[in-house]
């Protein structure tokens, strides 16, 4: 995984597998670091699994032998002197939280990070995803439930909606840097 973006996606997929129903996906960006974090409240390990879920193979899946998503996300925030921290309850849900030194050579770039939230946005219009971006310059707050009471009977996976979202997205990344 070569992008901020990829980790993203590939922590949220867990997230829906995981049945949830509620999934924030927060951005912080002050000085030097980028921290995300993705709380989700779907089923939730227990600890034993938690301990195991750093092992890339270790996976609970059973349409392959090697979970490395998670391994991958604490590998790139490690090697930029970051941290990961996982923390679930069986139940009630699990939070990632991925810190980054933005300034750090090896810290991954972003990616498509609007088209990103634009299509996880879209293609789960049953789970309500929020995403916040907050740095120095700018906060900015969205959520599926909110776009649902603005667009009513409009479908969030149609193309001109996840176009206006992504390019919404977009803009507000752009205002920040």
């Amino acid at each position: 995984m070569d992008n901020l973006s990829f980790h993203i996606t590939d922590i949220t997929a867990n997230s829906v597998r995981a049945k949830a129903s509620d999934i924030e996906i927060d951005i912080q960006i002050k000085d030097t670091s980028i921290c995300i974090r993705i709380a989700d409240n779907g089923c939730g390990m227990d600890p034993e699994t938690v301990s195991l879920i750093r092992n890339p193979f270790y996976t609970t899946r059973t349409t392959r032998k090697v979970g490395l998503g998670l391994p991958f996300l604490i590998q790139n925030a490690e090697q930029t002197g970051g941290n990961v921290e996982i923390s679930s309850i069986q139940g009630k849900g699990t939070v990632v939280v991925a810190c980054f030194v933005s300034s750090h050579i090896d810290c991954p770039p972003w990616g498509d990070l609007a088209g990103t939230m634009a299509m996880l946005i879209g293609s789960n219009p049953d789970i309500n995803i929020h995403f916040s971006y907050h740095s120095d310059l700018v906060s900015f707050d969205i959520s599926t439930r909110e776009l649902k009471e603005i667009l009513e009977d409009m479908p969030l996976s149609h193309p001109k909606v996840m176009l206006y979202l992504k390019e919404l997205i977009a803009n507000q990344i752009v205002a920040s840097s």
